[in-house]
């Protein structure tokens, strides 16, 4: 299997680089592809904006009908997926998946395609796995880590921000979005590693993870 999976952010990308083979193993092969801000759907459908400002939601009805068209030219015996990784946000759920499937089913054909989203944002992800941040981060602030409710909508990356980084996220905030970019980054790249993919809390982590693995056939 071939899992070709879509991410919003370099920071994402660092971060399934290395989870992703902890999920699937070795006998199968992926690419991650990150885009340079999540953006929202063209409302017919037809994207008009240029490709090569890479924007995720922009782009995706483009990018899932070239899918599409490329897969089907392939033989039954090499199975491939697309898998498309996004932040909730602020967004209801529900209507942002019924969305994504909007784009999905006008392609013809369509490719074989996952939705997972994290809720509220990637970081939920990371503190799905408190001893992940603790081992990079001995000296987090526990009354934070554990004062977050998994999985909510409360700011995500601010509240990991607050647990780990001198200042906390006014202090991060006050550098600009280049600064938080960076610094999100850096969480990936380190938190990753030491991440246990199969205790993480985050149901949106668990939904993504098991995903691959029934696409992979991989039960453990």
């Amino acid at each position: 299997m071939h899992f070709e999976i879509l991410v919003e952010d370099q920071s994402g990308k660092k971060a399934l680089d290395i989870l992703v083979p902890k999920m699937i193993g070795t006998d199968h092969t992926f690419r991650v592809l990150s885009y340079n801000g999540i953006g929202r759907i063209p409302k017919d459908l037809r994207n008009t904006s240029d490709p090569g400002k890479r924007i995720l939601l922009d782009q995706l009805p483009r990018l899932l009908r070239g899918y599409g068209n490329t897969f089907s030219q392939y033989t039954p015996d090499y199975r491939v997926a697309v898998i498309v990784v996004c932040d909730l946000d602020d967004k209801c759920l529900k209507t942002f998946r019924d969305e994504l499937y909007h784009v999905l089913n006008a392609c013809n054909p369509a490719p074989e395609t996952r939705f997972c989203i994290a809720i509220e944002e990637g970081e939920a992800w990371f503190l799905g796995d408190l001893s992940a941040v603790k081992k990079v981060y001995p000296r987090a602030k526990d009354d934070i880590l554990h004062g977050y409710a998994q999985d909510s909508i409360c700011g995500t990356w601010e509240t990991l921000a607050d647990a780990v980084y001198s200042g906390g996220a006014a202090t991060l905030s006050a550098k600009g979005w280049q600064a938080i970019g960076a610094e999100k980054s850096k969480w990936a790249e380190m938190i990753s590693p030491h991440m246990n993919v199969a205790a993480n809390r985050s149901k949106s982590f668990v939904y993504f993870r098991d995903k691959l693995r029934a696409l992979s056939g991989k039960t453990t």
